[in-house]
């Protein structure tokens, strides 16, 4: 089994050492092990474990909910299937983000091309008569 490092965890994950440590204080980081001079020692469990974290901290989940994750999965087989409500839950909350953020992005677009043609016209006055109209 190969071990890593907490530099090559670092930046693997472009992430801090002090965050990784953050996450090791958090308990977020089950079953790590420590080398015989006390450094952090991280097995592949342990990397996906912190890819799962970042993934979900992607999504705007606050640690204190992606602690519950991790105790879901501290817990065993037992708790497959509350794991995967979890994600599927997480699933609906980051398409309904999605779809917040399409909208806002034909909100971005229509304001650029309203200034393209302002821009065009040298005056705003003509887009916003139209603008207005809509």
């Amino acid at each position: 089994m190969k071990f890593y490092g907490i530099n090559e965890v670092a930046i693997k994950f472009h992430l801090t050492k002090p965050t990784i440590r953050y996450y090791d204080q958090q308990n977020l980081i089950p079953n790590l092990n420590r080398n015989n001079n006390g450094e952090r020692i991280f097995s592949s469990s342990n990397i996906h474990t912190i890819q799962s974290i970042e993934c979900l901290k992607r999504t705007g989940m606050p640690i204190k909910e992606i602690k519950k994750y991790i105790q879901l999965i501290e817990q065993g087989d037992s708790t497959l299937k509350k794991r995967l409500e979890f994600f599927l839950d997480r699933e609906k909350q980051v398409n309904s983000q999605i779809e917040d953020l399409h909208r806002t992005l034909d909100e971005i677009r229509w304001k650029c091309d309203y200034y393209k043609e302002a821009i065009a016209d040298g005056t705003e006055k003509y887009v916003q008569e139209k603008a207005e109209s809509l």
